[in-house]
């Protein structure tokens, strides 16, 4: 190869680290909270099939992804620190192809979002405004160890649950729908709050004040526990009132399991948090699987 050759193929980024850029690993709990809404929405999804493929492709590889690359590029200088090696940081996307890609899937996400019908669009602006608040100046909510994690747990939880019942019922979920979207979209701050452990250091020396910067690892993973742990507690007595005893055991018995991971995790925290994450978090969407199929065929008014 020459040397012109090897130049230009320096300005055009690695395919490989294009599909690292948008993390398919964090695509799946959109997804999975997505199927979630069409279960708890109480219409048969094969009736509906190509909303149902459209809105988990939408919420998971499109939104998701979008997300993971425009908060990439805005946080290349954090991840020169903490991470080097990532895509943008380390070069294997250059210049602003980092930027690019994330518009461009803004784009993407909007189109597509606009063939689910007006429930579908409008939730997709709302995700695609939220992902650029948190990770763009001069808004950054990323900043704040409280807003940060709250939006994004209302977008990967409860937003997609919300959407995915809109979608199918053509219309305003029903209230139990909304109730326990809400409350696992509250939980899911903890998650999000553990998650920032990975970059603690780099968060420390930019000015970001997540809660494991600003409380200490120790009181932060607490928060993030005890953040996780009540609206589930809501979720069970909900469904006990609502008449699913049994669903309402399942849901204490994933949460039994969720406290007996953070009892390990709390006992070192900077160092369990990645593991919780890998393992107790299995539980909780375990949990709003079966709260979808309890409440699907709930009629409760507001």
């Amino acid at each position: 190869m020459s040397v012109s050759e090897s130049l230009h193929t320096r300005r055009l980024p690695d395919p490989a680290a294009m599909l690292e850029l948008i993390k398919p690993i964090t695509w799946f709990p959109p997804m999975w909270a997505y199927l979630c809404g069409i279960v708890s929405a109480g219409v048969a999804p094969w009736s509906q099939w190509g909303l149902v493929l459209i809105g988990v492709v939408l919420a998971g590889p499109v939104v998701c992804g979008m997300s993971q690359a425009a908060n990439d590029w805005c946080d290349r200088q954090v991840d020169a620190i903490n991470e080097p090696r990532r895509p943008i940081p380390s070069g294997r996307i250059p210049g602003r192809w980092g930027l690019w890609i994330a518009l461009a899937m803004t784009a993407l996400s909007l189109a597509l979002g606009y063939t689910l019908g007006p429930w579908g669009f409008g939730a997709t602006v709302v995700a695609v405004l939220a992902a650029w608040a948190y990770s763009a100046e001069p808004v950054r909510l990323k900043r704040s160890g409280w807003l940060g994690p709250g939006l994004v747990g209302l977008c990967y939880e409860g937003l997609p649950w919300f959407t995915g019942a809109a979608v199918l019922a053509q219309g305003a979920p029903a209230f139990p729908v909304i109730v326990v979207a809400t409350l696992y979209a509250l939980g899911a701050h903890g998650i999000m709050t553990l998650n920032d452990f990975k970059a603690l250091e780099g968060d420390r020396q930019t000015g970001v004040r997540s809660l494991p910067v600003t409380q200490g690892p120790e009181v932060a993973a607490r928060i993030a526990c005890i953040g996780m742990a009540v609206p589930q507690l809501v979720v069970v007595s909900m469904l006990v009132i609502w008449g699913r005893p049994w669903h309402a055991l399942a849901v204490a018995a994933v949460l039994l399991a969720q406290l007996a991971a953070m009892r390990v995790m709390l006992r070192d925290p900077k160092a369990k948090a990645p593991w919780y994450n890998s393992t107790g978090v299995v539980f909780y969407v375990a949990g709003m699987m079966i709260t979808a199929f309890a409440v699907r065929t709930l009629e409760i008014g507001p």
